[in-house]
């Protein structure tokens, strides 16, 4: 039996598809971020449900929420995020996280900490909205 080129070719990305250490800088990438709600749940806990379409993968839409958490912070007078926990889900081409901060005017203990000012800098060089 022979394999028809086409046939190969979706097998493939098929698989490349389920490859969770695969590289997407290559692929294409078309953003249409669809906003942000934020809410506050706990003095300086927040969280942020964010939705875009043309995600290349989850970490896309998690960059998204965190350049919100970081304009969040300047918002309201913090210098820092810290970040929690991030749920993403992925729907007929519309990619949504449920992303979880704490805010705080100094740099807070942890690993995944986010200097607000340099995150927003960055966010804007890279064209990611923020709140």
């Amino acid at each position: 039996m022979r394999l028809r080129p086409w046939l190969l070719a979706v097998a493939l990305a098929a698989c490349a598809a389920d490859d969770p250490d695969r590289d997407v800088s290559d692929a294409p990438f078309d953003p249409v971020y669809e906003g942000v709600e934020t809410r506050l749940l706990d003095g300086d806990l927040v969280q942020f449900n964010v939705a875009m379409r043309g995600a290349r993968d989850g970490s896309d839409i998690a960059a998204y929420a965190e350049c919100a958490a970081a304009q969040y912070a300047l918002i309201r007078g913090y210098g820092f995020a810290r970040h929690l926990r991030t749920n993403v889900d992925e729907e007929g081409g519309l990619w949504r996280a449920d992303a979880v901060y704490t805010i705080s005017p100094a740099l807070p203990r942890g690993l995944k900490t986010i200097e607000a000012e340099s995150a927003v800098a960055g966010c804007a060089e890279n064209g990611i909205p923020t709140v």
